[in-house]
């Protein structure tokens, strides 16, 4: 094949360090908004992003040009520097180390959206915490709850 073609749907979640309520709403439609900016600067194709107020999640077809750990360097580092710039109260914001990436079947994609979109009513009724551990579960991916909260 005299190309390289590709469609990877990647659903990323990540937190705020120490899973602090920075991500009000005074900055989180812009946030998101900026995010998807970093995604197509790194050649990924935002779809959905939106989150709660320690954590995001962002659906979107990875670029075939930059490694997913690379992709999640990228958003962190310029959206951490820009939300800085927001105000004070944003003066000590940092990402957590750490991320979870779960590949998406195509016919999910719809689903997922809603699932994003309803961040703000989803957790009145579940805490983050439980969320991504049965996100984890689900997936079957093998993980260290002691290392999910430091």
């Amino acid at each position: 094949m005299p190309q390289s073609l590709n469609s990877i749907y990647i659903h990323v979640v990540f937190s705020t360090k120490n899973r602090k309520p920075l991500i009000d709403n005074r900055i989180s439609s812009e946030l998101f908004n900026y995010l998807g900016g970093i995604c197509k600067v790194t050649g990924a194709n935002p779809i959905q992003i939106g989150g709660y107020i320690d954590h995001v999640h962002i659906l979107c077809r990875l670029s075939k040009n930059v490694t997913l750990p690379k992709f999640i360097e990228e958003l962190k580092k310029r959206s951490s520097k820009w939300i800085k710039t927001k105000g004070q109260q944003y003066s000590d914001f940092y990402w957590q180390d750490g991320y979870c990436a779960i590949s998406v079947r195509p016919d999910e994609v719809e689903k997922l959206i809603r699932y994003i979109k309803n961040q703000r009513d989803h957790h009145d009724k579940r805490q983050y915490k439980d969320e991504l551990v049965a996100f984890l579960n689900k997936f079957n991916i093998v993980h260290d709850e002691k290392y999910l909260w430091e």
